[in-house]
């Protein structure tokens, strides 16, 4: 079966160099060569024909890595001239949060059904189960009509963001739900080109992230984002639970004809009529 499956492996990778060409030809006639530079050597890297990797052993992106953006486990806040307006509305937010889960709107596991036979992402302290849950506003792209229309001022809110907008991936909003004496083990991103947000909104005590062992304690109404190709973990060691509003948005080192091509490439590459063309 090898030269079989070395086969398919030669005509699946065509066809991505294919697609990566038919993406960026028309950008290319607009904007020229020097503008996708970075973007060309993000894309050879996917196909195996750039060898770059991440300076730091921490960082691992799982699915797409884009070479020459800085490496940072946490961005400048001065990155993000947004934050004030959303850290202003974070009490408005932490109130519709509040009366959405009283009424208990309905909250999901954010890493989908539980796998008996698999590894896990969480762990417990102490007796009670571990718990990871989340109210979606948006996942994988798909909008939560209910969601959206119980919290509409934290929707516009997200909606004012630089959010990541790719069809099927993205954007991925929620109020994240962690649960008491719930850890979230050391885990990577899919890929660099974006950019994790979260804006804390009930802090019990004891509760942190660390990427790239860098230990952060939230702080509530007060924004961080960071890297999450970099391997991270969060706890919460309280008798409480912790709640953040979670969000992607782009990379700030990415302009905005490189953020149409990666939006571009990644909805071309994952959707099977284009590999069936």
């Amino acid at each position: 079966l090898r030269p079989l499956v070395a086969h398919a492996r030669r005509v699946v990778r065509n066809h991505r160099v294919t697609i990566a060409n038919r993406v960026l030809e028309p950008l290319r006639s607009r904007h020229g060569d020097r503008a996708l530079a970075r973007v060309a050597r993000c894309f050879a890297n996917y196909l195996g024909d750039d060898p770059s990797r991440p300076a730091s052993p921490a960082q691992r992106p799982l699915f797409l890595y884009f070479p020459g953006l800085p490496e940072t486990p946490y961005f400048d806040r001065a990155l993000f001239p947004w934050y004030a307006a959303l850290e202003d509305s974070w009490r408005t937010i932490t109130e519709e949060m509040e009366r959405a889960l009283e009424e208990d709107l309905e909250l999901v596991p954010f890493l989908g059904p539980p796998d008996p036979a698999g590894p896990s992402c969480l762990a417990a302290h102490g007796t009670a189960a571990a718990r990871w849950d989340g109210l979606f506003f948006h996942r994988h792209g798909k909008r939560f009509d209910r969601s959206c229309a119980r919290c509409p001022a934290t929707v516009a809110a997200l909606e004012s963001l630089p959010l990541v907008h790719v069809p099927d991936h993205s954007p991925e909003t929620l109020f994240s739900v962690l649960g008491p004496g719930s850890h979230i083990l050391p885990h990577t991103g899919v890929t660099n080109t974006r950019t994790v947000t979260p804006l804390p909104l009930v802090v019990p005590r004891d509760c942190a992230i660390s990427v790239a062992g860098q230990l952060h304690e939230w702080r509530p109404g007060r924004c961080i984002s960071f890297d999450d190709t970099f391997e991270h973990e969060a706890w919460n060691r309280s008798d409480e639970v912790r709640v953040i509003l979670l969000f992607d948005v782009w990379n700030p080192h990415l302009d905005e004809v490189e953020r149409e091509a990666i939006t571009r490439f990644v909805a071309t590459i994952g959707d099977p009529r284009a590999m069936a063309d």
